[in-house]
């Protein structure tokens, strides 16, 4: 059964309502800041025009949120400053880079703790549980959603608390707590029918029938589906109706009945530009072009491929993106363009790392029968000719009796033709074995990525999860019972160990999602370790320093990349651990055509032709070796260590 992708509830709940038409808004919002009003009134002018702006110019939202942001600093206006910081956190999640979003969302919650904004807190704590729950760090995304209901509960705000409970069961069911998930979102109904919340009431069926759809329950997803869509209709709730239209759309699809399928998606279009829904447009587009795809209404296709990936691209929708290219190189495989499907399968593999959709498979099916039949009737073609090469050679026996001369004149005729016939069927002949290369390589990618990301979220959403229940079992019996002293210490140290498998099993899980790892993954997570570092150790400074003459788009093999990482992060933690160092330098420099990185230290040192190499020296040397790069240690009692690495790199 194909499975819905259903973004999480987003809830930005400073913004929880907002005009549909925000274009009135802007203008009389511009209009007000024309009268030159005092510096908090501009600072919420800014903060409101980046909020409007942000599903007409993404570019225009953040111009008018980082001048909200530089105000609010040199006006000293913490309060602005935070919503500055929280407005732009918004704007990066909708690029889908949670990375940055994540940063901003970190900023304006440093901001808010030291103003005691309870709400503020809560809603932050929401947004940075969004940006787990999108990378999959379920733990994570269910500790921050927790904290942020705990809030809302005390408050008595309810309204956000049950939207919040909502979230959190979509992550039990990212878990694959079905019935967990299940039990939770039909509370919610309830609660909402009784006290007549019928926007939670809409998502909530909506998570019901995802939910009923996972436990392969499909006559009732259907009901909850039309029931959803029943109550937004009935008041009027164009956001949430969109959304509906279009999941169920999908759902019909996969049962077959793509008419019908086409129609609630065309529904959810619809309502989509009506209300200025971006993403939501370029979802119900891309939808429409697969459907479209299926009943072989190729051009009529084409339009909604080209006006859904024209908005991912536009606003770094990258699962989109790749359900859009993917769709691309059917269609050009289709009308056997062998120059765009490789275009298209170039960007495909650029993000593979995404979402895939288990649609992938079964449309390189449809495409490699139709291929096949095409592949027969061209067979068909070649009998024909051959026919018709043997009746001209019929004819050419009985001109031998009107002369010699032309019978000469014919057989020259007649190489010349069959020539010229063969060159074009060889031409013909091997633009079909590109094609068919071409399609089976797409298969093969996408089988691989499949496997790869099942393993990956195997290991995450099992033993991961497993991981997390021994440490809450740990903490558990270490604050539940009386334990002697020395038992809570062999408890604490398991638990500090099980928390470091855990961020061990997060850094293989990420080497596993990419087939190729950049130098600017590779910065990023490197940047991230060195930051857990410092906030780690009050007593060591760390100093990361990044060559600007590296290429960032310089790419390695997901092994490479990560046997690097692993070097760095044993080399750091030795500093740390042994060397009783304060400062410790990690630099990124271009030597030639050599990566070269150094991590050095002003501890103090060892000699080392007495001292024998430990576990930690010994694999830095190994993983070394493994990935062919040269590995040098220079270190001297009282004068602290120098590790270099030295890696050959494509220019």
């Amino acid at each position: 059964m194909k499975k819905l992708l259903i973004l999480p509830l987003c809830l930005f709940l400073n913004f929880y309502g907002f005009s549909q038409n925000p274009q009135i808004n802007i203008d009389k919002i511009k209009s007000d800041l024309s009268q030159n009003p005092s510096d908090s009134l501009k600072i919420k002018a800014y903060s409101d025009l980046c909020w409007f702006y942000r599903t007409i110019s993404t570019d225009s939202a953040f111009t008018y949120g980082n001048l909200a942001l530089k105000l609010s600093k040199k006006t000293n206006n913490k309060v602005g400053e935070a919503q500055a910081h929280n407005d732009i956190g918004i704007l990066y999640y909708g690029l889908a880079d949670y990375n940055q979003a994540m940063k901003e969302y970190n900023l304006a919650l440093k901001i808010r703790k030291k103003l005691e904004d309870t709400l503020g807190l809560a809603s932050i704590y929401n947004k940075i549980g969004l940006c787990y729950q999108n990378t999959f760090q379920l733990d994570s995304a269910i500790v921050y959603n927790t904290m942020a209901l705990e809030i809302y509960e005390y408050k008595n705000n309810l309204k956000y608390a049950n939207a919040l409970k909502g979230n959190i069961a979509n992550i039990y069911r990212g878990l694959k707590q079905y019935d967990k998930a299940l039990k939770t979102h039909l509370e919610l109904a309830e609660t909402a029918n009784r006290t007549q919340d019928y926007s939670l009431l809409t998502r909530s069926y909506n998570n019901i029938a995802n939910a009923y759809l996972h436990k392969e329950d499909t006559l009732n997803s259907v009901t909850y589906f039309i029931k959803g869509i029943d109550v937004a209709k009935a008041n009027n709730l164009e956001n949430e109706l969109g959304a509906l239209y279009n999941n169920y759309g999908t759902l019909l699809s996969s049962k077959g009945q793509i008419k019908e399928a086409i129609d609630n998606t065309l529904k959810s279009l619809i309502i989509r530009k009506k209300i200025n829904d971006n993403l939501g447009i370029a979802s119900s587009s891309l939808n429409l072009g697969d459907l479209y795809l299926k009943i072989g209404e190729y051009k009529i296709a084409k339009n909604y491929l080209d006006e859904g990936i024209k908005l991912a691209e536009n606003f770094n929708a990258n699962e989109l993106r790749v359900n859009g290219y993917s769709n691309l190189s059917y269609y050009f495989a289709f009308i056997k363009n062998i120059d765009s499907v490789k275009y298209y399968q170039n960007k495909y593999k650029q993000i593979e790392d995404s979402i895939f959709n288990n649609r992938i498979t079964k449309e390189i099916a449809e495409v490699q029968e139709k291929y096949n039949a095409n592949e027969r009737e061209n067979q068909i073609l070649k009998q024909r000719a051959e026919l018709a090469e043997k009746k001209q050679d019929i004819s050419q026996k009985n001109s031998f009796i009107i002369g010699l001369v032309g019978l000469a004149i014919v057989l020259s005729l007649l190489g010349f033709l069959v020539y010229n016939q063969q060159k074009i069927k060889n031409e013909q002949l091997k633009k079909e074995s590109e094609l068919k290369e071409a399609l089976v390589k797409i298969e093969t990618q996408n089988h691989l990525q499949n496997q790869r990301l099942n393993i990956s979220r195997d290991l995450h959403d099992n033993i991961g999860a497993q991981l997390t229940f021994i440490i809450s079992s740990l903490d558990n019996l270490k604050y539940g019972f009386k334990l002697p002293e020395n038992l809570n210490e062999k408890l604490k140290t398991i638990s500090e160990f099980t928390t470091s498998t855990i961020y061990e099993l997060r850094d293989t899980i990420w080497a596993m999602n990419k087939n190729e790892i950049t130098l600017d993954d590779l910065q990023s997570r490197i940047s991230n370790f060195i930051d857990k570092a410092n906030h780690a150790s009050d007593t060591v400074n760390f100093n990361f320093v990044f060559d600007d003459d590296l290429l960032k788009t310089t790419t390695f093999t997901s092994l490479v990349g990560m046997n690097i990482y692993r070097i760095i992060q044993e080399a750091v933690n030795n500093s740390i651990k042994y060397a009783k160092s304060s400062i410790v330098d990690v630099n990124f420099e271009k030597q030639v055509n050599n990566l070269q990185i150094t991590i050095e230290d002003n501890g103090k040192g060892f000699n080392i032709n007495k001292v024998e190499f430990g576990n930690g020296l010994n694999n830095m040397k190994k993983r070394a070796l493994e990935i062919g790069a040269e590995f040098k240690i220079n270190t001297k009692l009282d004068h602290g260590t120098k590790i270099t690495i030295n890696h050959v790199i494509n220019t």
